[in-house]
């Protein structure tokens, strides 16, 4: 029989607020604390706490503080060149995957972890989690939301107050709640970056 700490992955119904799990989550906590309250120069600082607090962090990671997750970022997996900008919120109960590259925009919120619709459940404080995946240079703009079990494809652009609540394909740019496929990443794109500003690739160089 699986233990609650066990539970945390499963997606089984369990209670998060035992003793081992929370002694755990503590010790995590603390370390996050400790995390915001760094200074703008003490960016080595900085990048070596993420090694220690996160499951895995590739290189040219950068999260500006403050940043707030369950766990601590225990149970969040990053890729390389990963920004998270102001306030993001990761509900790491389990496992966050992100890809290279990909871009979070202010306020942005991932959830694992949900409750049960049964009233009788919640009262007694018990919650499931569901793990959720993120591809490679992805845009999540400012205010999104990522509900658990939500798979996004790579190269996805979210639009800003946008709340993911279904598994979005590659290649696309999705926006609204619930939000929905407005359209592929296109050609249009490689002349535009913004309404009827053009890419100069020239001054890119």
């Amino acid at each position: 029989m699986s233990t609650m700490r066990d539970r945390l992955h499963t997606g089984e119904i369990y209670f998060p607020n035992g003793e081992e799990i929370m002694a755990e989550q503590l010790q995590w906590l603390d370390r996050l604390y400790e995390f915001n309250l760094t200074r703008p120069t003490e960016q080595a600082k900085r990048q070596a706490m993420l090694k220690e607090m996160f499951a895995e962090i590739g290189e040219g990671c950068y999260i500006e503080p403050p940043f707030h997750a369950n766990m601590g970022g225990h149970h969040v997996h990053f890729g390389k060149n990963i920004y998270v900008n102001f306030n993001g919120t990761f509900v790491d109960d389990t496992h966050i995957y992100v890809g290279d590259y990909t871009m979070f925009g202010p306020n942005v919120t991932i959830a694992t972890a949900g409750h049960p619709i049964l009233p009788e459940l919640r009262e007694q404080g018990f919650q499931y989690n569901m793990p959720v995946r993120i591809g490679k240079n992805c845009w999540l703009g400012a205010g999104v939301i990522v509900m658990p079990g939500v798979t996004i494809g790579d190269n996805v652009v979210v639009g800003a107050g946008s709340v993911v609540t279904k598994d979005l394909p590659s290649n696309v740019v999705a926006v609204g709640n619930p939000c929905r496929v407005m359209r592929e990443v296109n050609e249009h794109d490689r002349v535009y970056y913004y309404k009827d500003r053009k890419i100069d690739y020239d001054s890119l160089k």
